[in-house]
């Protein structure tokens, strides 16, 4: 390809990516903002929080490695922790073999900077007419990427900055659990409207014409007895019991790789139940094409 025609596809590519990544930049500029401030508490030189932002590139992962780097070495223990924390990466991965197909060496790049939001994109957008795909996921995970490095170094920079303590900051990532794990739950509350709009759904089909009927899918035993305040925040519900079991078992320096493993068990285990809860419908509820029937003429 002519340099400038390489440049002018660049040049494209990079006008599509940008857009979508802003709000990754506002995002990434107080939570590598944060990162990079909890660094400069525990004592830790600018190069230490940018070469694992560089070379990890997993925000929560991170936040947690400070910690580690600074307790007992376990290797084992760090290597399970991580697995576990990131697993919802092997998923990311299977979904976009086939959008990465053809993409030669960008392809690794693209595997390794792979995080939540960078996935949300790729995974979902219609790239433009014009634009080359694979230049344009390399834009968005570059920028993601750059936006993280640049939120690290300015949080390090103002951490020397400040003229208070910054002791106890450690919290930031007590909070942002607390955050993601408030979000979960509010969002679980949006699937309240679920049954009834399977139930307008049906009696619509009917009043056309186009009789359909109800079908039970298979339901969990004693799902009937399960409140629907419990059974929508049911994921949360085992998240918070088995944590605070394992951290009264274990004390707080070693419970959390118990606590990821019991909730993996479990949500293993209770699977039919989650799907439930999942959908936000009952599990009287559901549309299904083998249960339409013919109106007599």
């Amino acid at each position: 390809m002519e340099p400038h025609r390489e440049a002018a596809v660049l040049a494209v590519a990079f006008k599509a990516a940008l857009p979508l990544t802003s709000p990754i930049a506002v995002g990434f500029l107080f939570l590598g903002g944060s990162y990079g401030l909890l660094a400069h508490a525990k004592g830790f030189s600018l190069w230490y929080p940018l070469a694992m932002a560089f070379f990890i590139f997993a925000g929560s992962m991170e936040f947690i490695t400070i910690n580690l780097l600074l307790s007992a070495f376990a290797p084992v223990s760090a290597f399970l922790l991580t697995l576990m924390v990131n697993a919802r990466h092997l998923f990311y991965g299977l979904s976009m073999l086939g959008r990465f197909r053809g993409l030669g060496w960008k392809k690794p790049y693209l595997i390794f900077t792979m995080i939540d939001e960078t996935f949300a994109i790729n995974s979902s957008t219609q790239v433009p007419l014009g634009v080359d795909r694979g230049w344009f996921m390399m834009f968005v995970s570059m920028l993601s990427r750059a936006y993280w490095l640049g939120g690290t170094t300015l949080g390090w920079l103002v951490g020397g900055l400040l003229p208070f303590s910054t002791h106890g900051i450690e919290f930031v990532l007590t909070a942002l659990f607390l955050s993601i794990f408030l979000d979960q739950w509010m969002g679980e509350k949006h699937g309240e409207g679920a049954s009834a709009t399977v139930d307008s759904a049906s009696s619509d089909l009917r009043e056309g014409g186009n009789s359909s009927l109800r079908v039970r899918s298979p339901e969990p035993v004693g799902a009937s007895l399960m409140p629907d305040s419990v059974r929508r925040h049911l994921l949360a519900l085992i998240g918070v019991m088995v944590s605070a079991t394992c951290l009264m078992m274990f004390g707080p320096e070693r419970f959390m790789i118990p606590a990821m493993g019991g909730m993996l068990a479990l949500f293993l285990v209770l699977r039919t139940w989650l799907d439930v809860s999942a959908s936000g419908v009952g599990p009287d509820e559901g549309l299904h094409s083998g249960d339409i029937q013919e109106k007599s003429v």
